[in-house]
Formats: C-alpha cells, sequence, structure tokens
C-alpha cells in the first residue's frame, strides 16, 4: 500500500509540473484583443471558437489526471488515518482476581470509619 501511495505521490508532482507548464505555453484568448484592436491581425477580439489544440487537449487531460489523483491519494490518507486510530485505542485490561484474594465487602460500614479525622478549622 505505501509503494502505491509513494508511486502515486510522484505522479501528483510529475502532473503538476508539467500542467505548470503546458498553462504558462499556452496563447490565451485575451491575448487576441490586442491585436484586434490595434493591427487588425486576429478576425475576433477574444480568437477563434473552434476546436481546442493540442495543448488545451493536454491541459485537460493532465488536470483530469491531477483531480482523480489527489482524490485517490486523499481517500488511501483517510484510511490510513483510520487504521491508525484503531491500533491506537487501547481497551482497558480486566484482570480478574481469584475468589480466595478478593476481600469481602462488610453489610455494615464501622463507625470509626465514618467519622471524620479531619479536624474542622473554624473561621
Amino acid at each position: 500500500m505505501e509503494t502505491l501511495q509513494a508511486l502515486l505521490l510522484v505522479v501528483q508532482v510529475i502532473c503538476a509540473i508539467a500542467l505548470i507548464g503546458f498553462i504558462l505555453i499556452q496563447h490565451g484568448k485575451g491575448a487576441d484583443a490586442g491585436a484586434a484592436f490595434g493591427s487588425g491581425a486576429s478576425a475576433t477580439v477574444f480568437g477563434a471558437a473552434g476546436s481546442g489544440n493540442f495543448l488545451t487537449k493536454t491541459t485537460t487531460a493532465l488536470a483530469f489526471v491531477f483531480l482523480l489523483n489527489s482524490l485517490v491519494l486523499a481517500w488511501m490518507a483517510k484510511e490510513r488515518s483510520l487504521e491508525a486510530r484503531q491500533l491506537n485505542v487501547v481497551e482497558p485490561l480486566l484482570m480478574e482476581q481469584p475468589a480466595e484474594q478478593v476481600d469481602a465487602v462488610p453489610d455494615e460500614i464501622p463507625v470509626d470509619m465514618v467519622e471524620s479525622d479531619i479536624p474542622i478549622i473554624p473561621e
């Protein structure tokens, strides 16, 4: 279980670094707005509305893998925490004494045990 968790953690780090790289490489839709008003190189203000290119599709796939991997790692951490909590539960040990060692409980309390030996301090 620990090797699977370590493998998923490595995949998570690689996926995060790749996501950062792919997002920074992409050409944003808002970048064409300046070209539309200035040089006229773009036909629309926010770029073409066609299908996504390779970078967009790769970023979407990496985001999906990152999200799924995050959920699996969180589930594994929760299960590991529950296992550790169950191992730390200490049940009290009941020590049974043989019948001859058990003191008999008196039916009446002796008078000298009722009276207090603690002196009363006047206020």
